[in-house]
């Protein structure tokens, strides 16, 4: 007999892989800003939920991805403190367009990446799982376990923080 919760069955957890790892990406993606620390997450996770299938129905493990990859971060966060207070700056790009745009363009997008920093963490995911990712509000309140009127609050909240941060640009 077939049971179609267990994630020990390699084609369901194939099938359950291919489901979820995007949003999952993306999810600590955005929290974390760097696509090789999702990437590695991402793997870890799936191994970890591979390594106890037999504890986790399929069921039970998208939260348990979410709570593994929420905690590879937190533990990241730890042990990389003091390297990110010294983290070297990405070089420059050499294009041919005008050095005036790209002046602007350059302090447009630190400004961006200022007030999205500047958001709450839990405001931040919601808003860029919303505008970058393009998920509805349902589908974020369910990935995050919170209600739909939670996310649409933290997304107004962003909002209104981001309009009074960049005014007219």
């Amino acid at each position: 007999m077939i049971n179609k919760e267990d994630s020990c069955i390699p084609s369901n957890f194939q099938a359950f892989y291919e489901k979820n790892a995007d949003a999952l990406f993306n999810f600590i993606y955005y929290k974390s800003g760097d696509a090789s620390f999702a990437e590695d997450a991402v793997q870890e996770a799936f191994t970890r939920l591979w390594q106890n299938c037999v504890k986790v129905p399929l069921s039970k493990a998208k939260s348990y991805l979410f709570t593994t990859i929420n905690n590879l971060f937190l533990d990241s966060l730890k042990r990389k403190k003091v390297a990110l207070k010294y983290q070297a700056h990405r070089p420059e790009d050499k294009t041919i367009q005008d050095p005036e745009y790209l002046m602007r363009e350059k302090e447009f997008k630190e400004k961006i990446d200022s007030v999205l920093e500047s958001l709450p963490e839990d405001q931040r995911v919601v808003f860029l799982m919303n505008r970058i990712d393009k998920l509805k509000y349902r589908e974020i309140a369910e990935l995050l376990g919170v209600s739909q009127k939670t996310v649409e609050k933290r997304i107004h909240k962003a909002l209104i923080v981001i309009r009074k941060e960049l005014g007219n640009i």
